[in-house]
């Protein structure tokens, strides 16, 4: 097929739809992306393959993800720490506390 030749109606339609595929992928991944976000929820991740460079209208969504995801792994690192603080002073605290009866059972008696 020479450069001045249209290409066949079925070729023109796959090369418009492979950008449109892309770009509803990215949406999709996107979508489920800032949803496992807002929820409090351990969810299950696997790195999507195949997605290709993020569209050029995308590239602010995902910046905005992103920053939202390290915000969020910042708030989870505090909560961790703090976390550990309390359970460092609560074992502090049991370690403190004399048996209320008796340690051994004299079974001579």
């Amino acid at each position: 097929m020479s450069p001045e030749t249209p290409a066949p109606a079925t070729e023109a339609a796959h090369e418009q739809d492979a950008p449109t595929a892309a770009r509803d992928a990215w949406v999709t991944t996107l979508d489920a992306l800032e949803r496992d976000l807002s929820t409090d929820l351990t969810t299950h991740w696997a790195e999507p393959t195949g997605l290709g460079p993020v569209p050029r209208e995308l590239v602010g969504r995902a910046s905005r993800l992103l920053a939202a995801q390290r915000d969020r792994a910042v708030a989870l690192e505090t909560e961790r720490r703090q976390t550990l603080e309390h359970l460092g002073a609560l074992r502090q605290v049991a370690a403190t506390d004399e048996p209320r009866g008796s340690v051994y059972l004299d079974a001579s008696a």
